[in-house]
């Protein structure tokens, strides 16, 4: 899924225990945890607001990115469809956000 996104590159933070994080051009739009139970990526601060006030397994990501639209989702034993294709569309909407404007007309469409 993240592959697929124009300009993406996957980079391993060694002073975070080898956390893998998602790029494009050099900014962050997923951060997932090593063993791959939780991601974070960045929405629209109103639906991320929505999101943590009524899904369990979402919550304002640390560091002071929550306040920023960031959030994190615990995935637990594996997503079913549903879930699966909401992480689709909020990992398009992380790099829609993040990456730049003609990149993000690229998966808009």
């Amino acid at each position: 899924m993240v592959a697929a996104l124009p300009e993406t590159e996957r980079v391993d933070v060694e002073s975070w225990e080898g956390e893998p994080t998602f790029r494009v051009r050099g900014k962050v739009f997923v951060f997932a945890s090593p063993d791959g139970s939780g991601i974070s990526v960045k929405l629209p601060r109103e639906e991320a607001e929505a999101l943590v006030a009524t899904d369990p397994t979402v919550s304002p990501s640390g560091d002071g990115l929550g306040r920023h639209g960031w959030v994190s989702v615990r995935l637990g034993a594996g997503p079913d469809g549903e879930r699966w294709q909401q992480m689709v569309e909020w990992v398009r909407c992380s790099y829609a956000l993040v990456a730049p404007k003609r990149l993000a007309r690229l998966v808009e469409s």
